[in-house]
């Protein structure tokens, strides 16, 4: 039994560490408080202790220099107040049952606090005291709750701007990924703590109240038990049982007034990189202010029936202390007028520096001023949400993760315009409609609706810029309708896949590398830099994307580059190589889910026309066709291409892996809806249809 009473013990209690038994223990001791009577040197030892903890906490609360460096101040109030009611409570108990024996019955600390304050006139202190209760529950108590609600809302009301701005500056590239989350996480955290002081705040004001209600019970009380129960004197209860009260009271509500003072403090600071008393040390100390009241003081000082000597004397020291700080501040320097500062500038050339010279954004967004609403959350503009999950899909389905997109304001374009920029260069525009959304026929739409006819920005699809009340009505008419937000970010996701290869440098090849040598270091130890080098890799990646292949299996593209790299070292021929190691992935995209794929063959004569080219063209240059039978091969592949389209097939173009690379590179921009194939980046156990033969006049 022992030993399992021990396994249980390690297994549950082994990880508990001394410092976290703490709050436990507090705990226990003012629950223990609450309901077991204290001797009166355990009272004394506890309100000491109680007055201590107060001015550690407004010390504290006084060296603070941001809120959130305190965050632990809810919580401890909240332990404290507990602990100050729990000794009300213990020595209400002992005031009752030991106060008829005299002044000391409650214990030293009581006894010298009450006879300090009523200094032998027992009404005169007992005023004094209700007066000091009376400040600390409606003058700071008050105020530092009203100030704790305005805060916690003000806080909560702006946590959608703070977050729009962190996402903002990090789209922007301004700060890092690691950086934003520390900067949520201060938002968030600053948030629970305002929330959390304005509840705080409450246990101090109930606090207050509780004094007032104690100090009720134990005067009536008192002299209720002393005169009734114990045969005392009216006058001599009133005496002693006003002592013990005002004591108890007065060192229950010092610390309290400690806290209420320390929960003002921590709720109207500024945040700022100095603390309270270096603030009020810098501002505080102009000699400006203090020799225009030591003037006013002095000139007070010398009117008849005033008290002379204190106004002059105190309006002498101000002129001392006035003069100590004008000692101190630093010289005034003359600010040059502002016709100097230009002419100074005219005069003296401004020395130039890495900083005039700005990069070009990778991936940008430019908008014209009438679209900003669209990129801010507030007023519930989703631009940027959508571009964020434009990245994420491309990422996914592409292999790699596309750089951040920085969107901006640009105040040469026409309010309703933006432009989608790649390295510096506009690659599209688009024009919109703010207030309206974007109706687009799909091909077969039941009805024609009401609105302004335009181009689908990203496919150039007829389409109609619609009110949003007809929203419902075009959609059962056929259309597909979307917001202005989904209309950009379609854009950006064409013009991104089409230019994917563009968007992966040096830096993102290498992280790929980085990424894949977590799980096969030892493939890319022989594939980098020993075999080929990154700048090479990079291409290879490049001519893929360039085809529309994703590079999600980077292990198998790194295989196949090992294998190769011994045959040849030039990217194009490297990347013809690659891609039959990538034929499942290519022609999974192609086949649609079909169990056969549709494809198109060139006539046998006219292949063999282009692949002889090829063999007689040097190297490095494409072959050499005549300009006849050139147009004639591009324009029945235009044809071929819509016929089979027409048909509900993908437009595939299988031919030998002699001819692949330069028919697919020609026919990218002449026919891009066609894809190109060589017969070697089939697997073989795809099944093949061929729907058409690709033939020309010109043979």
């Amino acid at each position: 039994m022992s030993t399992i009473a021990l396994s249980f013990f390690r297994r549950n209690f082994s990880n508990i560490r001394f410092g976290d038994l703490g709050i436990p223990f507090v705990i226990m001791v003012i629950m223990g408080m609450l309901v077991i009577p204290l001797p009166a040197i355990l009272l004394d030892v506890l309100f000491t202790f109680n007055l201590l903890a107060g001015m550690i906490i407004i010390m504290i609360a006084i060296g603070t220099k941001r809120p959130l460096d305190f965050s632990s101040f809810p919580a401890v109030l909240l332990l404290t107040t507990m602990l100050r009611l729990a000794l009300n409570v213990a020595s209400t108990r002992v005031v009752l049952v030991e106060g008829h024996k005299g002044a000391d019955s409650a214990g030293k600390v009581i006894q010298a606090f009450g006879e300090f304050v009523i200094g032998g006139n027992y009404l005169v202190g007992f005023v004094i005291f209700s007066i000091l209760m009376i400040i600390n529950f409606i003058v700071i108590t008050k105020g530092a709750g009203r100030v704790s609600e305005v805060i916690a809302r003000f806080t909560l009301d702006a946590m959608p701007g703070k977050q729009m701005a962190i996402d903002a500056d990090l789209n922007a590239g301004v700060i890092t990924q690691e950086v934003a989350k520390v900067r949520r996480a201060e938002v968030a955290q600053e948030a629970e703590f305002f929330g959390a002081m304005d509840g705080a705040s409450k246990f101090v004001r109930g606090d207050a109240i509780a004094g007032i209600m104690i100090l009720a019970i134990n005067l009536l009380g008192g002299l209720i038990i002393g005169v009734a129960m114990h045969g005392l004197p009216i006058g001599e209860a009133a005496k002693i049982y006003t002592l013990l009260t005002i004591g108890d009271g007065l060192v229950a509500q010092i610390p309290a007034m400690f806290l209420s003072l320390a929960t003002a403090m921590i709720v109207t600071r500024v945040t700022t990189a100095q603390s309270m008393t270096e603030q009020a040390s810098t501002q505080l100390s102009k000699p400006a202010p203090l020799f225009i009241s030591a003037g006013i003081l002095l000139l007070l000082g010398v009117i008849p029936g005033m008290p002379h000597l204190v106004f002059l004397l105190l309006g002498a020291v101000t002129v001392g202390l006035g003069y100590l700080m004008l000692q101190k501040a630093p010289p005034v320097v003359a600010l040059p007028t502002p016709a100097e500062t230009a002419a100074a500038a005219a005069a003296a050339p401004k020395e130039l520096d890495w900083n005039d010279v700005e990069h070009v954004d990778l991936i940008g967004l430019e908008i014209g001023y009438g679209l900003i609403p669209l990129v801010n959350a507030e007023t519930g503009g989703q631009l940027m949400s959508r571009v964020k999950g434009v990245r994420k899909k491309l990422s996914t389905e592409l292999g790699f993760l596309i750089p951040t997109v920085r969107i901006r304001d640009a105040l040469n374009l026409d309010p309703d315009t933006y432009n989608i920029v790649l390295n510096g260069v506009v690659r599209a525009s688009g024009q919109i409609k703010t207030g309206r959304e974007l109706a687009i026929n799909p091909g077969q739409v039941y009805g024609r609706i009401e609105g302004i006819p335009t181009r689908e920005p990203a496919f150039g699809l007829e389409a109609v810029w619609i009110d949003p009340s007809q929203r419902d009505y075009a959609r059962t008419l056929g259309y597909t309708v979307v917001d202005l937000s989904t209309a950009i970010a379609t854009h950006l996701n064409k013009v991104l896949r089409e230019n994917a290869a563009e968007c992966l440098s040096h830096d993102e090849a290498q992280q790929l590398l980085d990424k894949l040598a977590k799980r096969h270091p030892k493939l890319v130890e022989d594939l980098s830099p020993s075999r080929l080098p990154l700048a090479t890799i990079t291409r290879v990646l490049q001519n893929l994307l360039g085809e529309s292949v994703p590079i999600r299996d980077m292990r198998s593209i790194a295989e196949a580059l090992v294998e190769e790299s011994g045959r040849t070292q030039d990217p194009e021929q490297l990347t013809s190589l690659v891609r039959p190691k990538l034929g499942r992935l290519i022609v999974q995209s192609l086949s649609a889910g079909l169990e056969s794929l549709s494809v198109m063959t060139l006539a046998p004569n006219l292949e063999q026309i282009i692949r002889g080219s090829i063999q007689q063209s040097l190297p490095g240059q494409g072959p050499t066709l005549e300009p006849g039978l050139a147009e004639s091969l591009f324009e029945a592949l235009r044809k071929s291409a819509a016929h089979v389209q027409e048909q509900g097939f993908t437009a595939v173009l299988v031919v030998s892996p002699t001819v692949r690379p330069w028919l697919s590179k020609v026919a990218r921009h002449r026919v891009p809806e066609m894809t190109v194939l060589s017969y070697n980046e089939i697997p073989d156990d795809q099944a093949v249809k061929i729907v058409y033969t690709v033939d020309t006049e010109l043979k």
